[in-house]
């Protein structure tokens, strides 16, 4: 009897332990594994791009009375128009180096309109002039003005060839890279040596004025006439408010 009840002991007692080892139900459903969504970092090349070229400077320009000392070349008493009628145009200008610059031109008081219309034009087209200083730079010498390629404007003196006024002494014409562009005889002469090459038209070169293009036109439409039109001799650097 002793070894019966031992044996439904032990029985019992592994019943009781299987029962203890078993999980219990849970109440809630199994969960899925939350989902994380990394953050990307942002690449090296976003982080270093290259920034954008800056533009250049707008187009700037400024009217003011010219002073007398300003001219001490270029006016004198007798010229056709006094220096009082005249106005200084500072304005912005795209030289042969590819880069803004600064010049000065003196025109009458009536044009300075056009003159700030047109340059702002071929400024924003990145059309080249070589400089730009008044006259007196050179002791208003044509020549030497021309020969050092400057454009200008006002200077008190006659018309080549003739005893009459040229219309620069009216403050109302204006010289433009005068060695690209050249005064040219009816025989097909210059007289600056180192303008010879530049005597045909149309031709292609930097600064270089063709008939039909896009500095004669910008001239055109502000009433100015281009010198290349002329018949016999050609004046491809001149323009003037109605011709002469």
């Amino acid at each position: 009897m002793k070894r019966a009840a031992a044996i439904a002991f032990v029985v019992l007692a592994s019943a009781a332990c299987a029962a203890a080892e078993e999980p219990a139900a849970s109440a809630d459903p199994p969960r899925e594994p939350a989902t994380v969504t990394a953050t990307a970092e942002p690449t090296s090349e976003r982080s270093t791009a290259t920034p954008s070229p800056t533009a250049p400077p707008a187009f700037t320009s400024k009217v003011s009375r010219v002073s007398r000392d300003r001219l001490p070349y270029s006016w004198r008493p007798g010229c056709p128009v006094h220096y009082r009628d005249l106005r200084l145009v500072t304005l912005s200008y795209w030289g042969f180096d590819g880069k803004p610059h600064t010049g000065e031109l003196v025109v009458r008081k009536t044009v300075t309109d056009d003159i700030e219309t047109v340059f702002k034009k071929l400024y924003d087209r990145r059309w080249p002039i070589r400089q730009m200083k008044l006259v007196d730079a050179y002791k208003a010498d044509d020549y030497d003005s021309i020969d050092a390629d400057n454009t200008s404007a006002f200077n008190c003196r006659r018309a080549t060839g003739s005893s009459n006024w040229s219309n620069h002494a009216y403050g109302e014409a204006i010289d433009v890279n005068p060695l690209e562009n050249p005064y040219v005889t009816a025989s097909g002469g210059t007289a600056h040596r180192n303008a010879k090459k530049f005597t045909k038209r149309p031709m292609k070169g930097k600064g270089v004025i063709n008939p039909g293009d896009r500095v004669v036109k910008t001239f055109a439409q502000v009433g100015w006439e281009w010198g290349g039109y002329w018949s016999g001799a050609k004046d491809y650097q001149h323009f003037s408010k109605g011709g002469g």
